[in-house]
C-alpha cells in the first residue's frame, strides 16, 4: 500500500510536536530562575542587587539570595565588595569564549594576529561587540617595551575603541538607538565623541571607508586602527585593531603603513569564516 506524503509529513509533525511537549515536562524550574538571573544582566551597565533583582524576576528576595551565592561558588557571579551588589563573574567570560572557539573566531584569528605582529611589532587585539561594549577575547604583543596595557577580558566602551567602532558602523541607526538610549555619551578623553547623533554621522563615515580610528578617544596617548570581521553572512562579528603609543602611532603611519596590513589581516579571518571577500570587492 502507498501512503500518500502528504500524510507522512502529518504524522511527523505529530511525532516532532510531542518530542517538542515532552521535553517541557523535564524543565527544572530552579534552573531557569538560575538563567533568567545571569540573563538580568545582559545590557545591564551597573551592578544589581538582590532588591532589583527579585523585582524584576518577581522572585522571593531569599530565593534570588540562594540562587545567587550558588552561581557565585561556580564563578558565574561575583558580588561588589564596597556596594554588596552582584555582577557577572569571569566563568561567564570563559564560556563565551569557548563558544566563539568553537565557532572558530579565535582559532582562525590566532595565526593571522601574530602574522599581522611580525609585520608591524604593535599589539593586536581582536574583540566582539556586547550591547554597547566590546570585550577584548585575544591579544598578540609587541616586543616593545612602552606597550598598551593587557585589557583581553575587560569591557571597554564601544564608541571610543576602534574594536568598537569598526562594528557599530555596521547596524541600523534603529539598532544604534536601543544600544544608545541617551543622546549624551560619558566622556573619557577631551576627544571622546560624545553626542549621539555625531556618533552616528561619524560611524557611516566608518562603515563607507572600511576602518576605524580611536585618536586618543578612550585613553591619552594611546591609539588605534580597526577593520571589522565578518562571517559567511555578511555580518561583523568581531574587530580587530592594531594598537600603539602616541609615539609609534602617528596618524600618517597608521593610514599609510598599518591600513594595508590590517585590512588584509580582517579580510583572512573573514575569508577562513566564509566571508566572499571577492564578491564585496566586486560590488564595491
Amino acid at each position: 500500500m502507498i501512503i500518500p506524503a502528504v500524510h507522512i509529513k502529518s504524522e511527523r509533525r505529530a511525532v516532532y510536536s510531542n518530542i517538542k511537549r515532552e521535553k517541557t515536562d523535564y524543565i527544572i524550574q530552579s534552573v531557569v530562575h538560575a538563567l533568567d538571573i545571569l540573563e538580568a544582566f545582559k545590557g545591564s551597565k551597573e551592578d544589581l542587587g538582590v532588591t532589583e533583582l527579585s523585582k524584576r524576576l518577581k522572585l522571593h528576595k531569599n530565593n534570588v539570595f540562594r540562587l545567587l551565592a550558588t552561581l557565585e561558588t561556580r564563578g558565574y557571579i561575583e558580588q561588589n565588595k564596597q556596594t554588596e551588589n552582584y555582577r557577572l563573574g569571569i566563568k561567564t567570560f570563559e564560556m563565551g569564549q569557548a563558544f566563539l572557539a568553537q565557532t572558530g573566531l579565535l582559532k582562525q584569528a590566532r595565526s593571522v594576529m601574530e602574522d599581522l605582529v611580525k609585520a608591524c611589532n604593535e599589539t593586536v587585539y581582536i574583540g566582539v561587540l556586547r550591547e554597547d561594549r566590546a570585550v577584548y577575547l585575544d591579544i598578540a604583543e609587541t616586543t616593545h617595551s612602552v606597550r598598551v596595557a593587557n585589557r583581553v577580558g575587560t569591557l571597554l566602551p564601544a564608541y571610543c575603541t576602534a574594536v568598537g567602532k569598526a562594528q557599530l558602523a555596521y547596524l541600523s541607526e534603529d539598532e544604534l538607538s536601543r544600544v544608545f538610549t541617551k543622546a549624551k555619551l560619558p566622556p573619557f578623553t577631551k576627544h571622546t565623541i560624545t553626542e549621539r547623533d555625531k556618533l552616528v554621522t561619524h560611524l557611516k563615515d566608518v562603515a563607507k571607508r572600511g576602518y576605524s580610528l580611536d585618536l586618543e578617544e578612550f585613553e591619552p596617548d594611546v591609539l588605534c586602527i580597526g577593520v571589522p570581521i565578518m562571517d559567511y553572512t555578511g555580518r561583523a562579528v568581531a574587530g580587530m585593531c592594531i594598537s600603539g603609543p602616541g609615539c609609534r602611532m602617528s596618524r600618517k603611519r597608521m593610514e599609510t603603513e598599518l591600513l594595508p596590513l590590517v585590512r588584509a589581516a580582517g579580510a583572512e579571518v573573514s575569508k577562513k569564516l566564509g566571508y566572499n571577500v571577492e564578491a564585496e570587492r566586486s560590488a564595491g
